[in-house]
């Protein structure tokens, strides 16, 4: 196991170490050590963790500071996966280079159907658009670049189908 990955994995079972740990005395609210388990995150949890931590220590600091950009703009609105590397790598935009831009958003852990959902809503909230129309704005090259299936299913999901 290399450094990097040893590291990983005990900064996540020292979490659940803490996790245990807290859960396991008897809380004032009468939460005590049969709910400890409850509080521990699953195997795939993390798992995924430590694949995060990895995939962030290979990170340069370009692609750390793209990742932190793209964060931001995930908390502020909907993007598909090509619409935020493009947003990231624009010179309208933030100015990352494209392989940096990519390997920060490829670095996150995101549901693209979700932010899809986002998007949908977003833009219903503002015109009507119909179904149809929905699905070519989010999918559309010149729009918001998502997959077809991702666009069907924010439309769907937004009430426009």
């Amino acid at each position: 196991m290399n450094f990097k990955r040893a590291f990983a994995y005990t900064a996540v079972m020292m979490a659940t170490a803490l996790s245990v740990t807290a859960c396991s005395g008897e809380h004032p609210s009468g939460v005590g050590a049969e709910n400890a388990a409850e509080a521990m995150p699953d195997n795939a949890t993390a798992a995924r963790e430590v694949a995060a931590l990895e995939e962030a220590a290979k990170l340069s600091g370009p692609q750390k500071n793209a990742v932190r950009s793209a964060k931001q703009y995930l908390r502020i609105a909907g993007f598909s996966r090509d619409g935020l590397i493009e947003q990231l790598s624009s010179s309208a935009g933030d100015g990352y280079e494209i392989s940096d831009a990519t390997a920060a958003v490829d670095s996150l852990d995101v549901d693209w159907n979700e932010n899809a959902v986002k998007t949908a809503k977003q833009y219903l909230s503002m015109s009507g658009f119909s179904c149809s129309g929905l699905i070519e704005q989010l999918s559309s090259s010149a729009g918001d670049k998502y997959t077809v299936s991702q666009a069907n299913y924010g439309a769907r999901q937004a009430g426009a189908c």
